[in-house]
């Protein structure tokens, strides 16, 4: 078995956020931890996998408290560049529930993860009965830093990031799903925001988690920073911007149906182009939408979800940030080097934008 991490923990004092940076994306307030576990019921968990230099890899785990094949939740999926193998698609699609946690890992490593999830939700109790499942479980190619082929994320890892999931602060960066990932010419990983729009007279909380893994140029509050190289090393320069992935993780409790979520998940690819995404050709960028309400039989009206799409989109850009800002220099597979986002990079961005992205 390989070395285990689960940093369910804050994240590094040695690493800032973007709104530590003073980098403040909308206007809309944030829960208090700023991350997906501000939604009531959303817990998230990492196991991460290292085993230096050539294996940089894990997996994340989103679990809603009250998922199950018995108590299905409302759900909605958007793919915006469908290069990619989320796993549990077409029926989340066809059916708009979700029936178990939503997981994200490396890219041949997603079809072991799904068989692992499987295993662990038919253990739970009240599944004794359970004959048919549907696994949600996404994936980033993290094989620029990592050695994708041999495949060591395993169903111990799987079920540790399950049974430790907390609803605390979120580690972000080069953790879980998030060890070997690389986004926008730098070192990414996991990130998470959160917001608390107004949506029909009532506060209702958003959170985002993203997995980070995709090409093209890095833009701050509207202002596209040049990178410096993103990749040093034997192996060459970093993954072209035509190729790469981003798993987007959307959980509300506001009451909302499986089409509104949908809706809600387009909002989060969307958000990507603000960061400066390429949506390349061999990018997987995809959004799983849900809501932690199992009956949402009296949704918000339509013409009232405008604060909850501009929350998300606000969101998703954040989270991309932290998930760079996070991230630390990272020597892998090969002994390709993908340098960390400086934060001083931002300093400019933050004297031009001004504090509120104007």
């Amino acid at each position: 078995m390989e070395p285990l991490e689960h940093p369910d923990s804050p994240p590094r004092a040695s690493r800032r956020r973007a709104r530590d940076l003073g980098v403040v994306i909308g206007s809309c307030g944030t829960g208090p931890l700023n991350a997906i576990t501000d939604v009531p019921g959303v817990r998230v968990g990492h196991t991460t996998v290292r085993r230096p230099p050539d294996v940089h890899t894990g997996v994340t785990a989103v679990v809603p408290d009250l998922v199950g094949p018995r108590t299905p939740l409302p759900a909605g999926v958007f793919t915006g560049n469908g290069y990619g193998k989320l796993v549990g698609t077409t029926q989340l699609a066809e059916l708009g529930t979700l029936e178990t946690p939503v997981l994200l890992t490396s890219t041949l490593s997603a079809f072991r993860v799904a068989d692992a999830l499987v295993g662990w939700v038919l253990r739970q109790p009240g599944c004794e009965e359970v004959r048919s499942l549907n696994p949600v479980v996404g994936e980033c190619n993290d094989g620029h830093l990592s050695d994708i082929r041999a495949r060591p994320v395993h169903e111990e890892h799987v079920w540790a990031a399950l049974d430790t999931a907390s609803d605390g602060p979120v580690a972000e960066g080069c953790v879980g799903a998030g060890t070997g990932t690389v986004a926008l010419g730098f070192k990414a990983g996991v990130g998470t925001a959160s917001r608390t729009p107004d949506v029909g007279g009532r506060r209702f909380t958003v959170g985002v988690l993203v997995q980070a893994n995709f090409g093209g140029t890095l833009r701050v509050l509207g202002r596209t920073l040049v990178p410096r190289s993103p990749g040093t090393g034997p192996g060459g320069p970093g993954p072209d911007a035509e190729v790469g992935s981003c798993m987007i993780v959307v959980a509300t409790d506001a009451p909302v149906d499986a089409r509104q979520l949908t809706r809600v998940a387009r909002r989060a690819v969307f958000a990507l182009a603000r960061t400066g995404a390429a949506y390349g050709h061999g990018s997987g960028d995809y959004a799983v939408a849900f809501g932690t309400r199992p009956d949402a039989a009296r949704p918000v009206a339509d013409a009232d979800l405008g604060p909850l799409f501009e929350a998300v989109l606000d969101g998703v850009e954040e989270a991309v940030l932290n998930s760079l800002l996070a991230a630390s220099t990272t020597t892998g597979f090969g002994g390709r080097t993908v340098p960390a986002l400086p934060a001083d990079a931002l300093a400019g961005v933050r004297a031009v934008a001004g504090p509120a992205g104007a």
